[in-house]
């Protein structure tokens, strides 16, 4: 095993999260934990036409790399943002910050949009 250690780097935040279920009190309110990280469209249909409204998650305002389907990447600068959601989810979902030091070009170009 090869272990490197480098100073330089962007500060990053790793998070991971997991739902329980048995914790929320309906399906609608792990929805609505859903909706409120990620975002969704809102269809609403009238006579001939269907009107579609795209609703805001708190991660499409917070430039974020997905690792997995509940774990993701965010700049040191915009996680007290996430943290914020998540400890008003703290009942009901489990979650784990990790501080890191991001060296990939590629990921830290799109943690800075």
């Amino acid at each position: 095993m090869k272990i490197e250690v480098r100073r330089n780097g962007v500060p990053v935040m790793i998070i991971t999260f997991h739902t329980r279920r048995e914790r929320f009190d309906s399906d609608y309110d792990r929805v609505k934990f859903f909706k409120g990280l990620h975002g969704w469209n809102q269809v609403v249909p009238n006579k001939q036409k269907r009107y579609v409204y795209r609703r805001h998650g708190i991660l499409e305002g917070v430039p974020h790399v997905k690792v997995a389907d509940s774990t993701f990447i965010v700049a040191m600068e915009n996680a007290k943002r996430i943290m914020e959601y998540f400890e008003d989810w703290s009942d009901k979902v489990e979650f784990e910050m990790m501080e890191a030091m991001m060296h990939d070009r590629g990921v830290i170009r799109r943690l800075m949009k």
